[in-house]
């Protein structure tokens, strides 16, 4: 069973959704009618304007009740990496119990000792009894990395993320060390970033929230004659790294892996053109190759975390909830 639907001053392409999306979007609409480190070492990337402290540090009082960091070291990066994690309130004395963990990435312009609003959310809505107990993991994404690893290897983001810190974090806290227990999400870059991650690694997740994240066809970006502009300044002179970065590519490389496996959630403000764009044009793909998935544009929203996370507080994380217990992962 489907059901269309358009926001009012837009156009977007027909959206097409499932039973349980649909009660998702009708809440999501529901809420619409209420209203709207200083001593570490520092990477560039060739003068791109990536740039990552991987020792970033948070301000005095910025982590929330269950929220602390830990470092790892990263052989990709050849030093320690700090990172933030957040566990439930009954982790400590719930035995052998294993968690789910959601991977959040943060957006362009911080790191990931700022804005610690989910974690503050999940754990308000854990111990009102909203959503089961969730670990929540915090890399950090530098400054517009969009979690890519440079050509140079100066930031190997992507391959610290996925192939050094998601194993770091199942063998050190006890979560359900499978696809049927990740989600991954970000806001703006980091919803671009796990965008990006989740169609090149589909098998790691079973949940995808983006969250106002561009998603460029980043393989028509290339261009030789302009080596000191981004994105070629980051991903180099050669085409096969902005194919390989490309959310679109692999979206049709891996869609026999994604199709029916990984749930995708994407949402967008209507009053946000710089990301509504590319987004209508993924969400448009994803309904080319039949790939179910919950779109949202949310009228006379503008580029506003904040003020997103706010309207939908109630529901924030109900969509990987639902796809975990979907995937096995919940009981």
């Amino acid at each position: 069973m489907f059901q269309r639907f358009k926001t009012s001053h837009v156009e977007p392409a027909p959206i097409e959704t499932p039973l349980f999306e649909r009660a998702l979007v009708s809440c999501f609409f529901g809420f619409l009618i209420l209203g709207q480190s200083a001593h570490s070492e520092i990477y560039d990337s060739a003068a791109s304007g990536a740039v990552i402290d991987w020792d970033a540090k948070p301000h005095e009082g910025d982590l929330p009740t269950g929220a602390f960091w830990r470092t790892f070291e990263s052989k990709a990066a050849g030093q320690a990496i700090r990172f933030y994690v957040y566990l439930p309130p009954n982790y400590k004395s719930s035995g052998s119990k294993r968690y789910p963990v959601i991977y959040n990435l943060h957006g362009n312009g911080k790191t990931s000792f700022q804005r610690f609003g989910n974690m503050e959310l999940l754990d308000e809505g854990i111990r009102d009894g909203r959503w089961p107990p969730m670990i929540i993991v915090r890399p950090n994404g530098g400054r517009t990395t969009f979690y890519k690893d440079s050509y140079d290897g100066k930031i190997p983001l992507e391959t610290v993320v996925i192939k050094e810190l998601i194993p770091y974090i199942d063998a050190t806290f006890r979560t359900i060390a499978m696809r049927e227990g990740r989600c991954i999400e970000g806001y703006s870059m980091g919803g671009r970033g796990s965008t990006r991650l989740a169609m090149t690694y589909p098998d790691l997740f079973c949940s995808l929230n983006c969250q106002a994240g561009n998603v460029p066809r980043t393989s028509e970006m290339f261009d030789p004659t302009k080596p000191n502009e981004h994105p070629n300044n980051y991903l180099g002179p050669n085409k096969r790294n902005f194919i390989d970065n490309d959310a679109f590519e692999q979206l049709k490389k891996n869609v026999d892996r994604i199709r029916g496996k990984l749930r995708i959630n994407i949402f967008c403000g209507t009053k946000d053109p710089g990301h509504l764009v590319s987004i209508r044009d993924f969400h448009q793909a994803l309904l080319e190759l039949d790939v179910d998935h919950t779109y949202l544009e949310i009228e006379d929203m503008n580029h506003d975390r904040k003020a997103t996370m706010k309207l939908y507080s109630k529901i924030w994380f109900d969509y990987h909830v639902e796809s975990l217990r979907r995937s096995g992962g919940l009981e």
